[in-house]
């Protein structure tokens, strides 16, 4: 076991206050987990800490809140035995020291007061079990009972007892793991892989909500491919993502091959980490072909063709934040637009016209940005030529578009003439004359016949209004 000491660790003066607080309830205390981990890593001080009392971390709570000049409100969680407090940023987590039995049906466990040893055990992996010692004697000490120390010197991410014992009882830990092993970059032991392996279907009794706020720190990580290769890998990703799993091989027919999409999803994925921390951005990457997997044709003079694949794959978006409890809400019609326009540019760039810019920059509104940094982090060709030409190309658009927005004003397009103008013009009631006019008005504009602007738009709706039959009833 590792006894060396980290006063240091604790140099902010809230681990004396829960050292006080613990000597006058005659507790021993220690901050245990992430807080300890991240510490030795070097990745920061934590704003969330973890201190474990042996006895009641209820009672532990109060007492720091009552030390402390502006007494925080404790927020107690009695169901889990524990309690909350906030001061100066940072988030305090008290809980008694406990042991835990787990039945097959729930990752919920009866729980039942322990030592800080039965704690140790019952933590997911050895590097969140490592504990500083809060006691005046002690205090700064590592109690290290599973060798954290080791594992994280070597990059391992292991259990502190039997690992199929272990993610059978909270399935949430497989997922955790791989978590782990993508956001640090660790590697999951060899008996701990296989143990995730063969427990993967037991994350079925673990709720959508749960799984979802991991897959967003995987996503959220500077490498998100290696946490879905390792969920690839050990049977998971058919439980959670079926879509993706759809997109994995090469099927050849007449010596024509196609390439594997799963697999350049992940490319594609890992790309656009590297030009935006925007979550959902990153969904639309992740989801940005599952379309073509059900459109998928074979034909003998094109070839492999995934005709629609984009629209398809918009509507699939629908279905599956709607499966796993997501928002079904503006971030979700973000991925769908993002996932439905993902091909537009790259056609778009082939040939970039004013007209086609225009279309562009009035389908994709404020998100045509993004829809650029997509479709840039979707060019993984390994040919330097081919790489350079594309973007290139994808430059080029980004030019157009700024010259023909200046120009046009076509984002987030208003007609400059509007309904009501065109119905009393007329001297019409709302009808499908209106919509006609209208629509011809936003075609001309975007199709560069009459510059966007109010004089021409009208000459354009009394043209358009003579051709259709109507007559005129006011001159404005």
């Amino acid at each position: 076991m590792n006894t060396k000491s980290y006063p240091s660790a604790l140099d902010p003066s809230i681990f004396r206050v829960i050292a006080k607080a613990a000597s006058n309830l005659e507790l021993d205390s220690y901050v245990i987990g992430g807080y300890v981990r991240d510490y030795l890593l070097k990745r920061g001080q934590a704003k969330d800490i973890d201190v474990v009392a042996v006895g009641s971390g209820i009672a532990l709570a109060k007492e720091v809140s009552n030390l402390l000049p502006a007494k925080p409100k404790v927020s107690i969680f009695k169901n889990y035995g524990t309690a909350m407090l906030k001061t100066n940023g940072i988030e305090l987590e008290f809980v008694g020291a406990r042991k835990e039995s787990y039945t097959e049906d729930s990752r919920n466990p009866a729980v039942e007061n322990g030592t800080l040893e039965d704690d140790q055990n019952r933590r997911d992996f050895t590097i969140n079990a490592l504990a500083l010692s809060l006691n005046e004697e002690t205090f700064g000490v590592l109690l290290d009972p599973f060798n954290g120390v080791e594992d994280l010197e070597n990059k391992v991410i292991r259990t502190p007892l039997d690992p199929s014992i272990t993610y059978s009882d909270d399935p949430l830990r497989m997922l955790r793991a791989i978590r782990f092993a993508t956001q640090l970059d660790f590697t999951i032991e060899e008996n701990s892989l296989a143990a995730i392996s063969e427990n993967a279907s037991r994350i079925k009794i673990i709720s959508k909500e749960r799984i979802v706020d991991e897959i967003h720190k995987i996503l959220a990580s500077s490498k998100p491919s290696k946490g879905f290769a390792l969920l690839h890998k050990t049977g998971l990703l058919p439980f959670i993502f079926p879509e993706l799993v759809a997109l994995q091989g090469i099927d050849e027919k007449e010596g024509q091959r196609h390439k594997d999409n799963f697999w350049h999803t992940l490319e594609v994925v890992d790309n656009i980490t590297k030009t935006t921390n925007n979550l959902w951005l990153r969904w639309a990457a992740l989801l940005h072909d599952i379309g073509k997997a059900p459109t998928k044709r074979f034909d003998k003079k094109a070839g492999w063709t995934f005709h629609a694949h984009e629209f398809v794959g918009a509507k699939m978006v629908y279905k599956l934040f709607k499966r796993l409890k997501m928002p079904l809400n503006d971030k979700m019609k973000f991925v769908q637009k993002m996932v439905l326009m993902s091909s537009r540019p790259i056609v778009l760039a082939q040939d970039v016209t004013d007209s086609a810019v225009r279309r562009l920059i009035f389908d994709a509104g404020d998100y045509v940005e993004d829809l650029m940094t997509l479709c840039e982090a979707d060019i993984t060709t390994k040919n330097p030529k081919k790489f350079k030409k594309y973007h290139n190309n994808f430059q080029l658009v980004r030019e157009k578009i700024v010259e023909v927005e200046e120009r046009d004003h076509v984002r987030n397009f208003q007609p400059p003439v509007s309904g009501e103008e065109i119905m009393k013009t007329f001297g019409l009631k709302p009808s499908r004359e209106i919509g006609i006019i209208k629509d011809a008005i936003k075609e001309a504009i975007l199709e560069g016949e009459i510059p966007n602007e109010y004089d021409a738009a009208k000459d354009f709706m009394l043209q358009k209004g003579k051709e259709i039959g109507l007559e005129l009833k006011n001159k404005i």
